[in-house]
């Protein structure tokens, strides 16, 4: 069965060639123009991977990505941004998403992370997977983090960072090492993705996020988890 993919983009040039370039990949793609629509495609579609314009006339990509999650914890959202401040694109990952792309962008490169992530689904065990860093409980089955009574979700991204992390734990894993092996793509030095997801799970998991002593850096290389 195709695996079904949601591109809320409201610019018809961009959707157009969007649909048109994962249709010819072998995806089954739905498009909407509108944020509201977008919503509502997402829960009568249900999709595999959400492809997500920050940009909307009516309702913004981060009202639409908070909307998305209140239905479905789990299906992978990639937003699209012409914002380069990193605040903005920190803020995506804050409401939901699992990962994003600056436009202008590569359409192979966005291919390349939507066939990651299905690969990567695809490779998860079915049995609960649980482990502890500090006072939190991660179940990369249920993609949760627990602490006490309070449970939060985890997107697909943030747990596949945890896995290799917690795989590796006490030993440097370098950002590029990362990038190849969570995203699926090649090592780039102005790529921040690692980094601001790195800063994403630091304010769930660490007791204080500007001081962190389970997601520690190791300059010139990338991070080590100390659980």
């Amino acid at each position: 069965m195709k695996k079904r993919i949601l591109i809320v983009e409201d610019e018809p040039h961009i959707a157009l060639g969007l649909r048109d370039a994962l249709d010819f990949e072998g995806f089954a793609v739905v498009v909407a123009h509108r944020g509201h629509e977008g919503v509502r495609l997402a829960r009568e579609e249900k999709p595999d991977c959400i492809i997500l314009d920050l940009m909307l006339p009516d309702l913004n990509g981060y009202k639409v990505c908070e909307e998305v999650r209140r239905a479905d914890r789990h299906v992978p959202i990639i937003m699209l941004t012409a914002r380069s401040q990193e605040a903005d694109k920190v803020r995506g990952l804050d409401v939901g998403a699992d990962d994003y792309v600056t436009k202008p962008f590569s359409v192979n490169e966005l291919v390349a992370r939507i066939r990651a992530i299905f690969r990567r689904a695809a490779l998860m065990p079915g049995a609960p997977e649980t482990f502890t860093i500090g006072d939190a409980e991660i179940n990369l089955s249920t993609q949760t983090l627990k602490r006490g009574k309070a449970v939060e979700p985890l997107s697909f991204y943030e747990v596949e960072l945890l896995r290799l992390l917690h795989a590796r734990a006490g030993t440097p894993v370098g950002r590029d090492e990362i990038l190849s092996k969570v995203w699926g793509l090649d090592g780039n030095p102005t790529n921040r993705t690692v980094d601001n997801f790195v800063v994403k799970l630091r304010k769930k998991i660490e007791p204080s996020p500007d001081k962190p002593v389970h997601i520690i850096t190791v300059y010139g290389t990338g991070y080590k988890l100390a659980p």
